[in-house]
């Protein structure tokens, strides 16, 4: 195979991946306006469905807007050979090949922001302050960004440096050293980032004392579950929307409950909601995700590890001098189908872990207020109640409301 071939392959990829998830949007945009089924009656009222199409609708056009603009500025970079340019900047300032990677993926990430932040702006200073979802200021905005560029260069920036001196150091045995890198980190992430990174961005603080309190410890008490952590997160300073996630475990286990969600939903919704993410606990859901990312992070590794010191990898991108970071580059590309073909998988997994998730809750606490409680989070979010059938086999991690609803209902 030549790299001439290689590269026509990974154009192709770029295309048919556009094509078909553009054709995908354009399906599920379609039903948007389908009657609301019986059993969500209750949702919205008349003005409300209207606000919620109108809300879809707005952001599938600006989706199709961002999408066309990034699968063509990807197809301009490549056709232009703009990799060999950044790589050629890259090597202007050092021959180490860390100092050299760490440059080039600097200068490719950065740039990427700059061109993407206008439209993230867009986003939530145009379309989420039109619907009354926006709470973040443009300074808050500011922030976020930097604060997320430090870490990027800080925990980006040190991963990439240990794996390319690995590679420098072993050769093609360096995926075995890479993958225990990784997979520190990512126990070392799920153990404490509620605790390290969620206060760079957020104020968490403990659920006090009252019968929310009451009533949530009750529940844990009655099905043997050891919960101390309970944190209220101010959300609210970005977005009315309203989430909760459970994180960490064994000693750093805990419960984030946005202040949104307490504000919008009644006690007994809530715990209903907790226990849900007991459910999650209970049933190693958690256990078996981070036990999954690491293994297929390391299969990633191993295959890389086969194609990584071919020259065709850097030459297939434009790039003359090969080299372990814009080989990299190209076996992404080239390993996105297979990448789409594991996230199918862990979608319909984690489809049936929220069935699996919801029963918990059905039978160690009530169905009723999980069912209003969904309700509630899906009105506030003006979600989409009718989803084409293959969008939520494409994209959906959780099923559409309506199948919740009667799995809670049985």
């Amino acid at each position: 195979m030549t790299a001439q071939t290689l590269f026509y392959i990974i154009i192709a990829i770029i295309i048919i991946n556009f094509i078909i998830d553009k054709a995908l949007d354009a399906i599920n945009a379609k039903h948007y306006n389908d009657p609301i089924p019986e059993a969500l009656n209750d949702v919205y009222d008349t003005t409300e469905y209207k606000k919620s199409q109108a809300y879809k609708t707005v952001n599938y056009k600006f989706g199709l807007g961002t999408s066309l603009f990034s699968f063509a500025l990807t197809l301009g970079f490549l056709l232009l050979d703009g990799f060999e340019y950044v790589d050629n900047i890259a090597r202007s300032y050092s021959n180490n090949p860390i100092i050299i990677a760490l440059i080039f993926f600097g200068i490719i990430m950065i740039a990427s922001d700059i061109i993407t932040t206008p439209f993230g702006y867009y986003k939530t200073f145009v379309i989420e302050e039109k619907f009354g979802f926006n709470k973040t200021t443009k300074k808050l905005f500011i922030l976020d960004k930097l604060k997320g560029l430090v870490m990027m260069v800080l925990l980006g920036g040190g991963l990439i440096a240990l794996i390319v001196w690995f590679y420098q150091v072993t050769g093609n045995q360096f995926w075995l050293y890479a993958w225990g890198i990784v997979t520190v980190f990512t126990v070392f992430m799920n153990m404490f980032y509620s605790k390290l990174i969620v206060p760079l961005f957020n104020k968490q603080t403990p659920l006090e004392d009252g019968e929310l309190r009451t009533k949530i410890s009750t529940y844990a008490e009655s099905v043997s579950f050891n919960l101390e952590k309970i944190f209220i997160i101010d959300g609210s300073k970005r977005s009315t929307k309203a989430n909760a996630y459970f994180s960490g475990f064994g000693s750093e286990k805990r419960v984030t409950l946005y202040d949104t969600l307490v504000n919008d939903l009644d006690d007994e919704e809530i715990v209903a909601v907790l226990a849900h993410e007991v459910g999650h606990y209970k049933k190693k859901h958690i256990i078996f995700n981070l036990v999954t990312s690491i293994l297929l992070t390391g299969l990633t590794l191993f295959i890389l590890s086969i194609f990584i010191s071919n020259p065709l990898l850097s030459n297939a991108i434009g790039v003359e001098i090969p080299s372990f970071h814009v080989g990299l580059i190209a076996f992404g590309l080239l390993y996105s189908p297979i990448s789409e073909i594991t996230g199918l998988i862990m979608n319909y997994v984690s489809r049936v872990f929220e069935y699996q998730a919801d029963d918990y809750a059905k039978n160690t606490y009530k169905p009723e207020p999980l069912i209003t409680s969904l309700k509630k989070l899906s009105k506030n979010s003006l979600s989409n109640l009718t989803p084409h059938k293959a969008y939520v086999f494409m994209h959906y991690s959780h099923p559409t409301l309506l199948e919740r609803i009667k799995n809670l209902k049985k």
